[in-house]
This record gives structure tokens, C-alpha cells and sequence, in this order.
């Protein structure tokens, strides 16, 4: 009769025990919190981290796209739309014979792999670390060329 109890006493209560041993060791006395306050404190994102895209400018504040979609072709999400148009002396915007007119990525559909970055041959979009993209009305995550250019560099005063 005792050896019973003693087996039911193993089969219910030691599994039971074991599992709340795991949930005590992780309590304040034994295990530092890592909770972050997150609107004050951020955390340091990892260096591979690909989050906001932006389109680069040149040093004299031309852009560095030139309308070649080749973004848009290694883009296994199909979220990049990119509208070329030719360059005329009288209205420069990029060095190359093209540069593009429109230019949108679609931020609901994009997967965030960086092939974007990978295939376009000037490096003028690059994924960079700025990770707060909530909004609330499904237009706003259609960023257009406007909201995704580097603001012109200003000259450096010696």
C-alpha cells in the first residue's frame, strides 16, 4: 500500500515540482530582470539588422538612383515600383542617363531581406537600423521617393 502512494506520489507530484523549480529560478531573487523601458531606452540592435530603407544621395546631393529596377527585379515580394525617365542637362537628378521619376515601396508587402540592397549596382538603397514603422491607415506604408531620400547634405563650413 505505501509503495502505491509512494508511485503515484512520483508519477503526479515530481513532474510538477520539477516544472516550478524552472519557474523559480527565473524569479527576481535568483535571476536579474531584463525588462526595458521601451519609449526611453532602446535596445541595441544587432549589426545586421535591415529595418527602414532609404535612397541614398551623392555628396553634391544628387540621388543615387538611376532608374534601372533592378531592385524591383531581386525583390522576391514584388514591392517595388520604380518609374525611370531621362536625364536632361537642364534638370540633373542623378549622374546617369536615367534616374527615377517614381519610386515606391510597398512596406506591408516587403519581407525585409535586403536583396534590394544586394542588386542595386550604385548603392543607393540601403536598409538601415530604424525599426519604428507603425502607422495607422494602410496608405501611409506606401512610401514614395520623397519619403525615402536622404536629406540633401549641407556643405561643411571650415
Amino acid at each position: 500500500m505505501i509503495t502505491q502512494v509512494a508511485k503515484r506520489f512520483v508519477k503526479t507530484v515530481l513532474p510538477l515540482a520539477q516544472g516550478l523549480s524552472i519557474t523559480f529560478r527565473h524569479q527576481p531573487p535568483f535571476h536579474e530582470p531584463i525588462t526595458v523601458q521601451y519609449p526611453e531606452q532602446k535596445r541595441p540592435m544587432y549589426p545586421r539588422a535591415r529595418w527602414r530603407h532609404v535612397l541614398r544621395r551623392y555628396d553634391n546631393g544628387l540621388e543615387r538612383c538611376i532608374g534601372c529596377s533592378l531592385c524591383a527585379g531581386a525583390c522576391p515580394a514584388r514591392c517595388i515600383y520604380v518609374e525611370a525617365a531621362e536625364n536632361s542637362d537642364e534638370n540633373r537628378y542623378s549622374p546617369g542617363e536615367r534616374y527615377a521619376v517614381r519610386y515606391e515601396i510597398n512596406m506591408l508587402r516587403c519581407i525585409f531581406c535586403g536583396y534590394c540592397q544586394e542588386a542595386c549596382p550604385t548603392g543607393a538603397i540601403v536598409l538601415r537600423d530604424d525599426y519604428e514603422l507603425a502607422d495607422y491607415h494602410r496608405s501611409d506604408f506606401i512610401y514614395t521617393k520623397e519619403m525615402l531620400l536622404e536629406p540633401i547634405p549641407t556643405p561643411k563650413e571650415e
